[in-house]
């Protein structure tokens, strides 16, 4: 969806649309890459962001699927996977490790926020866990919300928002664009 598109949704819902938009990236990591340098520049510009980014850290003998995630502005870095063995085939989140950020997330927003950013509207989200009730006392609030998501998600993703949430093309511009006009809808 094009910003014009997203500024249309934003002026014909009014004040019964919350502003979430999701990012999908085109590459395995793009996402991340992206949504934690637009989170650090806002941060720099002196904007409070909360939520988290992920940044995995290499380290020796780990498996591709491992995850680190910063809880934001300055939290700690938190593994997210799971050792499951060199065979395993299914899904490496630590759900205890997600729930501990999610927690400590949830925590950060009660000082206020100017943006809630959140690495994935994943799995967990998907079924109702995760960061959802956190995405959800955003929107409560007025915060607008940014999430990446995945193919496997969308429809998921759609049926928590109602439809009122928007896609933005994969850019650094348009990641900002929309911020402006979302902080402009909920008076920040």
């Amino acid at each position: 969806m094009s910003r014009a598109e997203c500024g249309q949704m934003i002026e014909r819902k009014g004040h019964e649309m919350f502003p979430i938009a999701a990012i999908q990236s085109p590459g395995r990591g793009d996402a991340d890459f992206l949504m934690a340098r637009f989170a650090r520049q806002a941060l720099a510009r002196g904007l409070r962001v909360r939520g988290v980014v992920q940044v995995n850290i290499d380290r020796p003998k780990s498996h591709a699927c491992d995850m680190d995630i910063q809880v934001l502005p300055d939290g700690p870095v938190l593994a997210i996977s799971q050792a499951l063995g060199g065979g395993s085939r299914g899904c490496r989140l630590d759900p205890a490790a997600l729930e501990a950020s999610v927690a400590a997330v949830s925590r950060s927003l009660a000082g206020g926020a100017d943006l809630l950013v959140v690495n994935k509207f994943g799995k967990m989200e998907a079924e109702g866990r995760g960061f959802r009730p956190v995405i959800a006392e955003a929107i409560l609030q007025g915060i607008p919300v940014l999430v990446g998501i995945n193919g496997l998600n969308e429809a998921a993703f759609d049926a928590f928002t109602g439809g009122y949430g928007c896609r933005l093309p994969f850019s650094l511009k348009a990641i900002d664009e929309w911020f402006e006009d979302a902080r402009g809808l909920v008076g920040a």
